[in-house]
């Protein structure tokens, strides 16, 4: 299954878009922390900011977007649906039980046991089927059909992608605020496009958007060769966050619009990322999470000597049973 094309009246992501979200998630999201290293330490000249977004409600940033969609969008009596890898549908069934209402959320079978568990703590109906996310939207669709349950897409709702935006906005505003020189670039992890195109909706031409992908998830490098989405094939270790089959139309509107580079990882250097963010940070973050980190310390994507660097560490929705190469040397 594939996406269908954005319509020509449908709403674009606009800075006003992200600072109506930024009003509406005030009080109600955590500000997550950023951490500014010497880029020395992965790699590069210049420095780094990491922005810890993987300490938000629900494991990842999309707690934003979906308390966004939901708290300025009707329900209906049907309550929630959403297709998910993992964490959207997570997140989704967060700020459904923080609302009050019903949640039913459907995963293709790739997606991590430590997502489903916790989808289902939640109190989510959780319905896995098929082998990829497509599959699953596949299956959720009927379901709102059948049932009239309101749908919160992943990353074609603008209200979702908005939320997402305010990642960028509360970076920022924090950079500024601890007196750091304005970020040059953003690297941050990319799926359907989601995150990447809320922060390039929020920056502009302000800084460089670098949307990072493994080659088994590579929407946005795909679609960027073909001047637009194109269906590609989903596999490999972040699959189940990063495994949409199409970039969504509004993702690429917004991503090309700003101009965003593109940069693909394997899953080698992603899996590498992953153990140097425990090793170096104690950072215990999932597959997507390590995606942009792999593509600074691989030299993959090179900053500018003596620039500014941000990366979004998106998430942690994840077993940190592998992270420790050796656990029986750790301390009890």
């Amino acid at each position: 299954m594939t996406e269908t094309a954005r319509p020509a009246d449908a709403p674009a992501l606009t800075p006003d878009r992200v600072e109506a979200a930024a009003a509406t998630l005030a009080g109600r999201i955590r500000t997550t922390p950023i951490l500014t290293v010497d880029g020395r330490e992965l790699g590069v000249e210049g420095t780094v900011t990491l922005k810890l977004e993987l300490l938000q409600h629900s494991g990842t940033f999309k707690a934003r977007g979906a308390l966004n969609f939901l708290s300025t969008n009707p329900v209906a009596d049907a309550g929630v649906t959403a297709a998910s890898g993992g964490n959207h549908g997570v997140a989704v069934a967060w700020a459904a039980a923080r609302l009050g209402h019903r949640a039913t959320i459907f995963v293709p079978t790739i997606s991590a046991p430590a997502k489903v568990a916790r989808l289902r703590a939640l109190g989510a109906e959780v319905v896995q089927t098929g082998d990829v996310y497509a599959d699953a939207l596949a299956a959720c669709r009927e379901h709102q059909a059948t049932t009239g349950a309101t749908s919160v897409h992943a990353y074609e709702a603008v209200d979702v992608m908005a939320g997402a935006g305010t990642t960028a906005r509360e970076l920022e505003a924090q950079v500024a605020a601890a007196g750091l020189p304005p970020i040059d670039s953003v690297l941050v992890a990319c799926g359907g496009g989601g995150l990447s195109g809320g922060i390039a909706g929020w920056l502009g031409d302000r800084a460089e958007v670098v949307a990072g992908e493994t080659d088994g998830t590579a929407a946005w490098a795909r679609a960027r060769e073909a001047g637009r989405p194109v269906d590609v094939d989903v596999s490999g270790i972040a699959a189940d966050a990063l495994g949409a089959t199409r970039l969504g139309q509004l993702a690429f509107d917004t991503l090309a619009g700003a101009g965003a580079a593109s940069v693909v990882v394997d899953d080698e250097a992603t899996i590498a990322a992953r153990r140097f963010l425990w090793a170096e940070f104690r950072l215990a973050v999932e597959a997507s999470a390590a995606v942009p980190v792999a593509a600074l310390v691989t030299g993959a994507w090179r900053p500018p000597s003596g620039s500014h660097t941000a990366v979004v560490v998106c998430g942690a929705n994840t077993s940190p049973a592998d992270l420790d190469p050796d656990p029986e040397r750790q301390t009890p």
